[in-house]
């Protein structure tokens, strides 16, 4: 298939592991006109890109009848994105970060619970990506001339009310996107995102794990705590259009 007959627009979440990515995957994949809801790891920097994506999707999941958009997310800054590369004229990216404290606890949390010993079951090494991920999407928001929606990624568990219909008007779906959704042949699987019995439930859950046991040495902290302060500022002051905790 040639991109040219491709006949979905593309949603691309940019963002890092354990920013409730994939429930933010779950309620946009749950919409009629959307289709995707995890993680493909892809590359997308040429029009043949689309047609590997589109290809992988049908081999887990059957395209909406009427639907509109093909969604992924990229994590890592293995999976490069370069939308003006694409020829698509209809692409929405949206960016999310999630402060660094909690999101470096729940990544150790996560990768020390795999049978085999794994890098980011240091804390040291969890922020490490956690740094280099952020600035990687600091990069992407100065040098891609294309518009993008940004907001912080917390607001998916704290406040859907507020971020939902923001979502859903930059979007521009035919109807609001719901704080419930679907749970799909691919939900809770390895490598597709989150594995717990959380993302199983099909509705938002507003409980905040607890993972203050995760000691993350102080001046690695507080480097992160500098990179995701300077990084955001500057990734909201280019947005098109944001929605941010407190705001």
């Amino acid at each position: 298939m040639s991109a040219s007959r491709d006949p979905y627009a593309r949603i691309f979440l940019l963002s890092h592991m354990r920013a409730y990515t994939s429930l933010a995957g779950h309620i946009l994949g749950s919409h009629p006109q959307i289709n995707g809801y995890y993680e493909m790891h892809l590359s997308y920097e040429d029009a043949a890109a689309l047609d590997r994506q589109l290809e992988a999707f049908r081999q887990d999941e059957v395209p909406k009848p009427g639907s509109r958009y093909l969604f992924d997310k990229l994590l890592h800054n293995d999976y490069v994105l370069t939308p003006g590369r694409l020829g698509v004229a209809e692409l929405k990216v949206l960016i999310a970060l999630a402060e660094p404290a909690h999101t470096i606890r729940s990544i150790v949390h996560l990768f020390r619970q795999k049978p085999d010993p794994d890098l980011y079951a240091s804390p040291v090494e969890a922020a490490r990506y956690y740094v280099d991920r952020v600035r990687a999407l600091d990069v992407f928001c100065q040098t891609s001339a294309w518009p993008y929606f940004y907001f912080d990624a917390e607001l998916l568990q704290r406040a859907p009310g507020k971020l939902l219909p923001r979502l859903t008007g930059w979007l521009a779906l035919d109807s609001p996107l719901s704080e419930r959704y679907e749970v799909f042949s691919q939900t809770g699987k390895p490598r597709r995102g989150d594995t717990s019995a959380r993302v199983r439930s099909g509705s938002i859950d507003r409980t905040r794990t607890d993972y203050s046991d995760v000691v993350i040495p102080e001046e690695v902290l507080s480097l992160a705590q500098a990179a995701y302060r300077e990084c955001r500022a500057r990734i909201v002051s280019r947005a098109a259009d944001s929605v941010c905790l407190g705001k």
